[in-house]
């Protein structure tokens, strides 16, 4: 299976020490399977970074990587109110979980009111989930352990 992270550099050795803590699963080194998403990343990357260069590096992980019983894996199908609850408290650094990996939607920008309505405790979470589920939702996996890191094998850099 292919994997893409949008950077402003290329990383042949992801480092989760340079992961931010209040994201969407919490620390870790994130990446999709959609190389389209991965270089819009690179380019909001790049554009809030003031310019320099969108690099989409390429990653190979074995198959069934995610059938694995060697690793903690959670996976989000879709925007339910247990991924809500999750990335809500992942952004508030209340989270500090024990999987290996998190698969499942990205809240990105355009989620971000309803998402923030939601945590506000303005909007209940059946409502958010409805609001959610008028966008597309773009898909991210993360990485959260060495452990694991260490399965994503570099094949290349990609200016974008």
């Amino acid at each position: 299976m292919k994997l893409y992270h949008g950077s402003i550099v290329s990383v042949k050795n992801p480092n989760l020490r340079q992961g931010r803590p209040n994201t969407d699963y919490g620390k870790g080194f994130y990446t999709t399977v959609d190389f389209d998403q991965a270089a819009r990343w690179a380019r909001i990357r790049r554009d809030r970074a003031g310019g320099g260069n969108a690099v989409v590096s390429v990653y190979e992980v074995d198959d069934d990587l995610l059938q694995k019983k060697d690793f903690r894996i959670m996976e989000y199908n879709g925007a339910t109110k247990e991924w809500l609850d999750f990335v809500v408290a992942n952004r508030r650094y209340a989270t500090l979980h024990e999987y290996d990996i998190v698969l499942g939607p990205v809240a990105n920008d355009s989620l971000y009111a309803t998402i923030s309505l939601y945590e506000n405790g303005e909007l209940s979470a059946e409502a958010a989930v409805v609001q959610l589920m008028t966008h597309v939702l773009f898909n991210q996996v993360s990485f959260h352990t060495e452990k694991v890191l260490a399965q994503l094998r570099f094949v290349e850099s990609i200016m974008v």
